[in-house]
Order: structure tokens, then sequence, then C-alpha cells
């Protein structure tokens, strides 16, 4: 089976996380493809497979004879998708032998090339979309689709191997997604994460992150009667938030550098509630950011009065390079296998976060893998048939070289 076919099985299944949830998995629906995948790895002849309680899926393929002094290598990818995107009733849609103009889906969605002109490139592809009102779910089925194929081939074919570890994961997309991972109990001694990017993609750079909660504290009366005594919360909120570097901002960012992004906002006179995620690439820089929304804090209290404004600010996660660095034979091994693969490797910093980040500072290094996907996290999202293939061509390429160390 190739690996679209696998990921047009899973994407309609239901699987969006809930950020609002505090059990693990955040909500049941992963357990409904959890199942199915414990099940087609079983098919597979994968062995050990098992579904513990917090809705992670393991199993493993044994080393050939003669290969079990061979380091085993990990593949990991995570079930759930986002909710920035409705992904309930996904319908999959296939564009056959692509002709390189603007897709229309339904509800108003048209994927345009004027505004993803690498589309230009996948003339002649096979794109997989939805069907408009939903995301697709590339992100993250095309990579387990994509694992799941290379396992089959490195079985189906008798490829020498050394032990093969595969996990995947419930809420990624909601940052959890590395919490419960037995990282003991999975028996990796180094991974990869297959998971977002076009095929060829190979990240070990990702941003530092932290969260930021604002609540500013206002003082309610009458409109008519508010001067001098009104200290309206909502006001306070944007003069904090106009303080802020506005060129820092996700909109105004690329590559490395980082944002203050403010995420949510809820509340009236009387308190304001507001959100922010933080990002850098370089630590200190996300240091000097966390440093600035204290002192804007600190400036508004001292002229509206002490409590009007806290600032509670919590880390995520960090950058795994300092993690990769030190067995960046991953590094070498994924750029070899690209290229064995017929693609040049694209080296980019991830401008987010994955399971391999926090893995990585766990004591598992774990690089990603691009999954011949685009445009995640909202309805014009699409993979392609062919970039999907060369995706498991290069986890294949992987394992093989491995085996050859």
């Amino acid at each position: 089976m190739r690996a679209y076919e696998r990921l047009i099985k899973y994407a309609k299944i239901y699987t969006t996380s809930d950020s609002g949830s505090d059990s693990c998995p955040s909500t049941e629906r992963q357990l409904d493809l959890a199942r199915i995948l414990a099940e087609d790895m079983k098919a597979i002849g994968i062995s050990g497979v098992r579904l513990d309680k917090f809705g992670y899926v393991y199993g493993y393929i044994p080393a050939t004879p003669g290969y079990e002094g061979k380091r085993s290598l990990g593949l990991i990818a995570h079930m759930d998708t986002s909710e920035a995107a409705p992904g309930e009733g996904v319908k999959p849609i296939l564009h056959e032998n692509y002709d390189g103009n603007d897709i229309y889906l339904d509800g108003g969605t048209v994927i345009k090339t004027a505004t993803f002109p690498f589309l230009k490139d996948m003339v002649g592809e096979t794109l997989i979309t939805s069907d408009g009102t939903t995301l697709l779910g590339a992100d993250d089925k095309a990579g387990i689709s994509e694992i799941l194929t290379a396992c089959e081939i490195i079985l189906s074919e008798n490829i020498p191997h050394g032990k093969i570890c595969v996990g995947f994961t419930p809420d990624e997309e909601i940052g959890r997604g590395a919490d419960k991972f037995d990282i003991e109990g999975f028996g990796a001694d180094f991974a990869f994460t297959v998971d977002g990017g076009d095929a060829g993609e190979i990240e070990y750079e990702n941003f530092n992150a932290a969260a930021a909660a604002v609540t500013v504290k206002g003082f309610s009366v009458h409109p008519g009667d508010a001067k001098n005594r009104m200290i309206n919360a909502v006001n306070v909120g944007i003069e904090f938030h106009n303080a802020l570097p506005s060129y820092e901002r996700p909109e105004h960012t690329e590559g490395r550098e980082g944002f203050y992004h403010l995420d949510e906002i809820k509340g009236d006179i009387s308190c304001l509630e507001m959100y922010y995620i933080l990002r850098d690439h370089d630590l200190n820089k996300l240091e000097e950011k966390k440093d600035t929304m204290r002192h804007v804090g600190k400036l508004l209290n001292e002229k509206y009065g002490s409590g009007t404004v806290t600032v509670d600010i919590r880390d995520n996660y960090r950058n795994m390079i300092e993690k990769v660095r030190p067995h960046f034979h991953l590094i070498e091994t994924a750029r070899k296998a690209t290229r064995l693969a017929g693609l040049e490797p694209k080296e980019l910093p991830v401008r987010g976060g994955t399971d391999g980040a926090v893995l990585s500072w766990k004591g598992l290094p774990c690089p990603n893998l691009g999954v011949g996907g685009f445009n995640f996290h909202g309805c014009a999202e699409f993979a392609t048939a062919e970039r999907m293939d060369k995706a498991a061509e290069i986890v294949v390429n992987i394992i093989k070289l491995y085996a050859e160390q």
C-alpha cells in the first residue's frame, strides 16, 4: 500500500485534540485512530504492539539475525490534529495530474497559486486535499502513513536492519505529545519524528518557547461619572500590548526571528486576560522578551497602581539543537538518505515545536523529517502522493544506512 492511500484512510478519523482538557489523551476520539493503528501495525508484522492507558501506541521490528548489535532506530509521529480548523468529517479528494492552476474547494476555500507559488512546482503530481470545509490532517497522519509504509517495505522485501522502534503519540498539537512518552519502554537509542514540511526537509532547530498570561484588574464605575476614577482594564491591556515591539509579531517575522504572539484575549472593564506565546531560536533573546513583558507590567503598575497588571510566564520547550549536536550522525545520515532518494536536503529551522524537541531534552535525540505536506492547520492543507512516496523512501534509506554502520 502506498503512503497516500493510508493517509486517505486515517484522515477520515476525527482526532482533534483539546487544549482545554486535562486528560491524556485530551480527547477520547484519538483512541479511535490509536486502535486502528495498533491493528494495522500487527497486520504489517510489527511486534510487541501495545496501546497504553494514555493513548500512546508502540511496537517494534526485531533486528534481522546478525544485526542485533546495530543501534536501534525510533520512528515517531502524532495522531491528533490541530484545533485551528475543523477536523471532523474530513473528506479527502484526489487531484490527479495537477495542472498548476488555482484549486477551488467547498466552503469558499481556494488554494491559490498567487498565495502559494510553490504549487507551480507540483504540476503533474497527485494532490490530496480535504473538501475545503475541514483540514486534511496530513499533519501528522502523513507521517504515520509514511512510517508504516516504510516498515511494510522493510518487512516485505526482507531488507536487513537493526531494531526499529515505532511510536505514535496523542496531543502533540497542544504541546503534550511527549509528556507521557515511555522512552525506556520504547527502546530506541535515537529517533526521528516524521512530522510536517516537504519531503527532503530535515529539521533539528526549533524555537525556545514560553507562554505568558497577562491579567489586568480594572476599576469599573458608570462612564458618566468616570473621570479620575475608572481604570478600564481593556484600555490598560491595549496599552500593554502596544508597548511590545510591533515588528516582533508573527506576521512580520521569518526564519530564526522570534516573536510575541497575542493568542487569546477575553474580559471587560473590570478584568482582562491576555494570553501570549513567546518564541525565539536564541534562548537569550527569549529571556529578553520575557524581561520586556515584565518591565511593561511594572511600568503600568507604577502608573495605575500596584497589582493592576500581573504577568505570569512559564517555559514550554527548548531548542533541540543543543541535544542533537552531539549526535550529528542523525543529520548526516538523513542527508545521505535524502540524496539517495533523488532529493537535495533542505535544512530549515522549525518555527514551532515538535515532540522531538521535548524528547531530545528528555534524553532521546530526535530531529524531524518532512512528510510532503503543506499549508497545515487550515482548510487549504494538502499533500502530494509522490512526495509522500519520497518521504517513505527516505525513511527506508535511513534504516538501510544504519544497518550498514
